[in-house]
């Protein structure tokens, strides 16, 4: 059964409201907006690595994360372009938490035909893999790879290892996407989640692919369950699921993100730190992106 309630999650739940309620839907206060960015500050997500969510709330857009978790990746891709996921449901929404959907059945059982994936809860860092740090925890880097907020061992440690690379993860932030498995970890198959909100719980248990780059509050107005188990009655769906590559020209959206290189994301990083002191955390910080027109 590929839904949270068999791999334990169900029960932390009542944690969810009790510890994540103040620091995940974070609303950065009151400080003043930077400048807005110079075009040279704007990078341009790739066609194929952007996945197009219609559903019958909006448009979500997913910046695909392949130097993470390669194989997931390209399953998503693999079962969009085949059309797979139009249709289907998400039958599976907690406020507070995440939006699930990628069941053919739309009962948490269901999976597509093709292998169960082996799991990719860490992935390995090396010197010429983009990473932008934004604080250094207890001897470790959080910071953000594209879109995706990750923590990772220090660069340092990579003149040790026999690769010349360390270890990182995906962490579960809100808009993250992550795939759903049953009780093993090697049984990731179809079925994938969006974050509405944190949930640092799941860092490293389950495999993170993505980030939703445009349509966050989509995926919050996703009809939700109020039953524990998130189970939705009459659930929203999804109409068509697409790679922006695989899209007609004249349908395919072109997304650009402020680089976490540039100044500009620097102030951001520096305004969120100064808005909550000691709680800051990577989670607080939203990368804006806006839509241009295709070439």
């Amino acid at each position: 059964m590929r839904t949270f309630r068999a791999k334990g999650l169900t029960g932390l739940w009542s944690s969810l409201i009790f510890g994540l309620c103040a620091s995940a839907a974070v609303a950065q206060e009151t400080a003043t907006p930077p400048p807005p960015p110079p075009p040279a500050e704007w990078r341009t997500i790739a066609p194929e690595d952007l996945l197009v969510i219609d559903t019958d709330k909006g448009r979500i857009l997913v910046e695909l994360a392949p130097q993470i978790a390669p194989a997931h990746v390209e399953r998503i891709r693999l079962l969009a372009s085949r059309g797979f996921y139009d249709t289907l449901k998400w039958h599976r929404v907690i406020d507070w938490f995440m939006a699930q959907t990628g069941d053919p059945l739309g009962t948490g059982d269901g999976q597509s035909f093709y292998p169960d994936l082996k799991a990719e809860f860490t992935f390995r860092r090396g010197a010429d893999m983009a990473f932008t740090p934004v604080a250094a925890p207890a001897g470790a880097l959080v910071g953000f790879v594209g879109s995706v907020p990750v923590q990772t061992q220090p660069d340092a440690l990579m003149a040790g290892t026999s690769d010349h690379k360390v270890h990182g993860w995906g962490l579960y932030c809100p808009g993250v996407a992550g795939m759903a498995r049953d009780e093993g970890n090697d049984t990731a198959n179809s079925q994938f989640f969006l974050m509405r909100q944190a949930y640092p719980a799941l860092d490293k248990r389950y495999t993170v692919w993505g980030r939703v780059v445009s349509g966050l509050d989509v995926v919050r107005a996703l009809k939700a369950s109020p039953n524990p188990d998130g189970i939705v009655d009459g659930p929203d769906q999804m109409t068509r699921v697409r790679v922006a590559a695989d899209l007609p020209t004249a349908e395919r959206p072109s997304l650009q993100v402020l680089n976490t290189a540039s100044a500009t994301f620097h102030t951001i990083v520096e305004q969120a730190r100064q808005a909550r002191g000691a709680d800051f955390s990577v989670c607080d910080i939203e990368i804006p992106s806006r839509e241009t027109p295709a070439a």
